[in-house]
C-alpha cells in the first residue's frame, strides 16, 4: 500500500525512522547478498517512468508498470494496473503470481507524472513478498518496502513525488523526504550514481541534499580513518577511559577473553556491525557487503 499525504496535510520531516531504515538496508544485503545487491546497479530511467497525457491510459500504465518490474528484476512478474477511487495512492494484492493486481487512485487518470512513484512501492512489495523478507511490525514493514524501492533503483520516484509549497503538500511512501534522500545517497555512494539530475521537484532535491549530508557523515564516523579530528579525539578519550560505549556514538568497545579490546561499529555501506581489534591503523573487510574499510582504532 502506497501511503499518500493529502493536500494540506502536514508533512513529516527529519529522520524519525532512521533505525528501521538502517536495519532495512542490512536486511536487504543479508537476503540478496552483496552480489545480489550489485545486480541492481542500473536505476529506473526518467524516460521509462514518463507517462503523459498523450499516452493511452491503460497501455501507458502497463508500460510504466513493466518498466518498474524490470528495474526491480522481476521479469517473470506482471502487474495489472486498474484505476479506482481508493484512499491511498495504490495498493497491491499479493499472491503467488505471476500476475499481481494493482489498484491505483483514480486521480492518476489525469495526474500521471507520479504514477511510476506509486507503482515502485507496490512492485517493491511484490519483490519482498517473493523473497520472503518482511518485518513483523506493519509500519516497519512499510518502511522496509520504501527502503527497498529506493535502494534497489526505483524509489527515487517516491522522493521526486514530494512537493511542498503554498499550494501543494504531497508525499508518497512512509519515509520522510530526508530519509528517502539518505537511502538514495547510500545507493549513490555504492554505485557511483548521481540521481540529483533526475529530480523535477526542487523540494525533492533539497531533501536529497539533507539526506546525503547524513550519509556522508556515516563515512566519517570513528573509528573509520576518514573521521574528523573531533570524532577521533572523542573516540580516543572513550578508548582510554575504558568505556563500553559512549552516548550518541555508533561504536562499542568489547573486551576479549585474553583482555585485548575490540571495537564494533556499523559498516557505512550495509550497516552490519564490523568487529576489529583496537591496535591502531588497519584495514577491515565487512563480512556482509565485502567493503574494505580503512580504520584508525
Amino acid at each position: 500500500m502506497t501511503h499518500d499525504t493529502r493536500p494540506g496535510s502536514p508533512i513529516e520531516h527529519g529522520f524519525p525512522h532512521l533505525p528501521v531504515v538502517r536495519a532495512s538496508i542490512t536486511a536487504l544485503f543479508r537476503r540478496l547478498s552483496a552480489d545480489g545487491i550489485r545486480a541492481y546497479a542500473t536505476s529506473l530511467s526518467p524516460a521509462d517512468a514518463a507517462f503523459d497525457a498523450s499516452d493511452d491510459l491503460h497501455l501507458g500504465a502497463q508500460r510504466v508498470a513493466s518498466a518498474v518490474v524490470r528495474a526491480l528484476r522481476l521479469p517473470d512478474a506482471r502487474m495489472v494496473v486498474g484505476f479506482r477511487e481508493i484512499q491511498d495512492a495504490a495498493t497491491v494484492e499479493l499472491a503467488a503470481g505471476p500476475e499481481y493486481f494493482v489498484e491505483v487512485n483514480d486521480r492518476f487518470r489525469t495526474h500521471r507524472r507520479d504514477l511510476a512513484a506509486a507503482l515502485s512501492h507496490e512492485a517493491a512489495h511484490v519483490l519482498l513478498h517473493r523473497l520472503g523478507l518482511r518485518f513483523p511490525d506493519t509500519a516497519e514493514n512499510e518502511i522496509l518496502t520504501d527502503t527497498a524501492a529506493a535502494y534497489l533503483g526505483a524509489g527515487w520516484l517516491l522522493l521526486d513525488a514530494y512537493r511542498e509549497d503554498a499550494l501543494t503538500h504531497q508525499r508518497f511512501g512512509y519515509l520522510t523526504p530526508e530519509e528517502f534522500g539518505f537511502v538514495l545517497a547510500k545507493r549513490a555512494a555504492l554505485f557511483g550514481e548521481d540521481p540529483s539530475a533526475w529530480f523535477t521537484s526542487p523540494q525533492a532535491y533539497e531533501a536529497y541534499v539533507r539526506g546525503r549530508a547524513l550519509a556522508e557523515r556515516d563515512r566519517r564516523r570513528a573509528p573509520l580513518a576518514a573521521a574528523g579530528p573531533v570524532a577521533r579525539l572523542r573516540y580516543a578519550k572513550d578508548r582510554r577511559a575504558g568505556a563500553t560505549s559512549a552516548r550518541g556514538a555508533a561504536y562499542r568497545f568489547e573486551p576479549e577473553e585474553d583482555g585485548a579490546p575490540r571495537v564494533t561499529f556499523p559498516c557505512p555501506v550495509c550497516e552490519q556491525r564490523v568487529r576489529v581489534p583496537v591496535r591502531g591503523r588497519l584495514r577491515a573487510r565487512c563480512g556482509l557487503c565485502r567493503t574494505v574499510l580503512d580504520c584508525e582504532t
